[in-house]
């Protein structure tokens, strides 16, 4: 296979795959937080929460309606661009995305309706059963993604026919040994990009002195959750450094800045992994630290990148920042929740502006650090599309090379109007602002019929 053919195709697929998730990442947070708003209104009829979930409806369907445009493109780049791959694994991730569509796309669809235009066609309780089945959907369509994706990073319960794989079993397929810890990885990610999203649009508006009540019940919740989500996700990612380590101990490397086998592996914080000398660069390290992570003890040892040859390995620098960006992106947010943790108790979390400011500037964050995240995971299996078995360079569909970079440039002019569209409606929505508060929670939907 042309080696620029593959290049620019993985580079195409990698493109349209970050620029996709910032969407169904968004949303998945946020119908959590639509749905708690409106349960909030159920049970108390604080006019307050129903002007925050009908706000936040209206939100969600930009990411959402703009998220399945985005998608569609990723499943015809499978086969334009990967039909080896299609071909080889169709059985396994074919069935995969369909039971997604079948359980989780027809579930948001069939009840989104209902979420964004039934407030004056059904009752209360109807529309909140609308908006949980939403959020349901949200959750089950990234349980099956990250299924297929689990798969091709631990692939398990299958068989090999004629280069095809062959389902053995399906609860292996599914359940493979990474499935679940990078499935609560992944919806952690989106919860807290959803929170510091929230958080954003709540502070800007304290800024402006502006819906103030529910600007305050925004950003105190927003706050509330992240001081949970955060410290949980900490425990979480340390879990899948661990399954790292013990399924792909080359990726780990990568991450790590490993270039030699060796016990008690310092932690680079800073440095650059320079793969032509094979060695790191302007390091500021922490004596055992990535043997620590990685092990969880300071003389556990860590496989080197040169233990295996140079074309077997990740592509380092991608993979080595990736996940800097990650963590670090994910140490601020925890700094933030504290310190609005600290703000809340001398009674200054509203007031504190410039909190509110590093809170609007926060909110792109979360969608960094989500497509560093992976870029990590996925430059971290190269040269593996199904790790350990079949390689990146043997999955691509053989198209000559000027075929691929015609649709690549076409591709990212377009997802660029998609993302300007997106800000611009965005930004639109905010500066509309809520609706006016009604005169009593009990008026709304016809309750006192």
């Amino acid at each position: 296979m042309d080696a620029m053919t593959v290049l620019l195709s993985r580079t195409q697929m990698g493109f349209t795959l970050a620029m996709h998730i910032i969407f169904p990442a968004l949303n998945i947070g946020l119908a959590l937080f639509i749905t708690i708003m409106e349960g909030m209104w159920l049970k108390t009829k604080n006019p307050h929460y129903l002007r925050l979930t009908k706000f936040w409806t209206k939100l969600f369907a930009i990411p959402f309606g703009i998220g399945v445009v985005a998608g569609v493109v990723l499943s015809y780049e499978l086969g334009t661009n990967f039909g080896q791959f299609t071909n080889a694994v169709g059985e396994v991730l074919g069935s995969l995305f369909v039971y997604e569509v079948l359980t989780a796309f027809f579930l948001e669809a069939g009840f989104l309706g209902i979420m964004l235009f039934g407030w004056n066609r059904v009752g209360p309780k109807m529309h909140f059963f609308a908006t949980l089945m939403v959020m349901l959907g949200t959750f089950v369509s990234a349980s099956w993604i990250m299924a297929a994706n689990s798969w091709m990073q631990t692939p398990t319960g299958f068989h090999m026919v004629d280069g095809k794989f062959m389902v053995d079993s399906w609860m292996q397929v599914i359940f493979n040994p990474s499935f679940v810890i990078r499935f609560v990885h992944m919806v952690l990610a989106a919860y807290i990009s959803g929170c510091f999203f929230v958080a954003a649009i709540s502070a800007w508006y304290l800024l402006k002195r502006q819906h103030l009540e529910i600007a305050k019940i925004g950003l105190s919740f927003a706050m509330w959750a992240a001081l949970i989500i955060v410290p949980l996700q900490v425990s979480v990612g340390d879990t899948v450094g661990l399954e790292v380590h013990q399924y792909q101990p080359i990726k780990t490397a990568a991450i790590e800045g490993v270039w030699d086998t060796q016990q008690g592996a310092p932690l680079v914080l800073i440095g650059y992994p320079d793969s032509k000398q094979e060695k790191n660069l302007y390091t500021i390290s922490i004596p055992y630290g990535a043997s620590l992570l990685n092990t969880h003890s300071k003389d556990g040892t860590l496989v080197g990148l040169k233990s295996v040859p140079a074309q077997d390995r990740p592509v380092v620098a991608a993979t080595f920042f990736g996940f800097r960006v990650m963590v670090g992106i994910g140490v601020l947010y925890l700094l933030m929740a504290i310190t609005a943790l600290f703000l809340r108790r001398g009674g200054r979390l509203y007031e504190s502006r410039w909190f509110h400011w590093l809170c609007v500037l926060g909110a792109p964050l979360g969608m960094v650090a989500t497509i560093a995240g992976w870029i990590t995971a996925e430059c971290g299996r190269q040269p593996w599309v199904v790790y350990g078995l079949m390689r990146t360079a043997d999955g691509v569909s053989a198209v000559p090379a000027s075929h691929v970079a015609l649709t690549l440039g076409s591709i990212i002019v377009v997802y660029i109007l998609i993302l300007v569209f997106f800000v611009y409606y965005l930004f639109e929505f905010i500066r509309k602002g809520p609706e006016a508060p009604v005169k009593s929670a009990f008026n709304y939907m016809g309750e006192n019929r």
